[in-house]
């Protein structure tokens, strides 16, 4: 499987987090609503799989849930789909290379979290609510324990937790950036969000699911969604581009120089300096 250095991986992001931000309305509403979609039927898949298995599996039962939850960032790196957590660090990448300005970067995050909201609404409602997925039995039980666990953490709690989520989650962006084939992508995806999911860290657009489809079911309310919404955007942005975009260009910035003396904003890799 080939990769690329992590050297490498940081001009990737930026250039990635350049064509993010450029996308036009159209074609982020579209991937976005995707992005959200794919989010929740990871999130649907770990329901279906865990809400049956015996109490006496303890955390194995928690693990096999995280394994296929994965499933969700695959789809959109791999079949296209565009999703809020990843963009707050590609984007964020292409900020600090002064590649895009702020005024884009917030309206990339905006209508990222917009449709990424109606994609995970989407698949709560129909395929949760009205077809049934969530709304009884064994799985309307696990639904409304995720969601209440999500909902009763805090502001803080929720918060710090959304930090080591989008930690790990930007990672694996990152991650899938330096493999070259689907295989690598794949691999690179799965151990970083399995790890979030398995130690019980909280996602804002899995939030957008799983809440919401606990609402539609007759538990909690939408004051009770956007109080859990609030801390966790704020943690999840701070985990994307502070400790995964703004750590790693601090660490890299001197590799990558001006591709001509006259463009400042125009990064190339420098391998001479990489390998002093």
């Amino acid at each position: 499987m080939g990769y690329h250095q992590p050297q490498q991986i940081a001009k990737l992001s930026v250039d990635a987090g350049v064509r993010k931000a450029a996308l036009p309305l159209k074609s982020m509403l579209v991937l976005g609503f995707l992005g959200g979609a794919f989010i929740a039927l990871g999130y649907l898949l770990d329901i279906r799989v865990t809400a049956g298995l015996p109490k006496e599996w303890g955390t194995l039962a928690a693990f096999l849930g995280a394994a296929v939850f994965p499933l969700g960032l695959i789809l959109i790196i791999i079949a296209g789909g565009e999703l809020l957590t990843g963009n707050m660090m590609a984007v964020s990448m292409a900020f600090l290379a002064r590649k895009v300005t702020l005024l884009r970067l917030l309206n990339n995050w905006f209508w990222i979290t917009l449709s990424n909201f109606i994609g995970a609404l989407f698949v709560a409602f129909f395929f949760g609510h009205i077809a049934g997925l969530t709304a009884s039995g064994h799985y309307l039980t696990e639904t409304i324990t995720f969601a209440g666990g999500k909902i009763e953490a805090g502001f803080w709690p929720s918060l710090v937790s959304a930090i080591g989520c989008n930690w790990l989650v930007g990672l694996a962006v990152w991650l899938a950036y330096g493999a070259e084939d689907i295989g690598g992508k794949i691999l690179a995806i799965w151990f970083p969000i399995m790890g979030f999911v398995a130690i019980g860290f909280q996602h804002v657009v899995a939030n957008m699911f799983v809440i919401p489809a606990a609402i539609f079911a007759g538990y909690y309310t939408w004051f009770d969604f956007l109080a859990n919404f609030v801390p966790v955007f704020i943690g999840n942005a701070i985990g994307g581009a502070l400790f995964v975009s703004c750590l790693y260009w601090i660490a890299y910035a001197e590799t990558m120089e001006p591709a001509t003396a006259g463009d400042k904003n125009l990064y190339q890799f420098n391998v001479r300096k990489v390998r002093r």
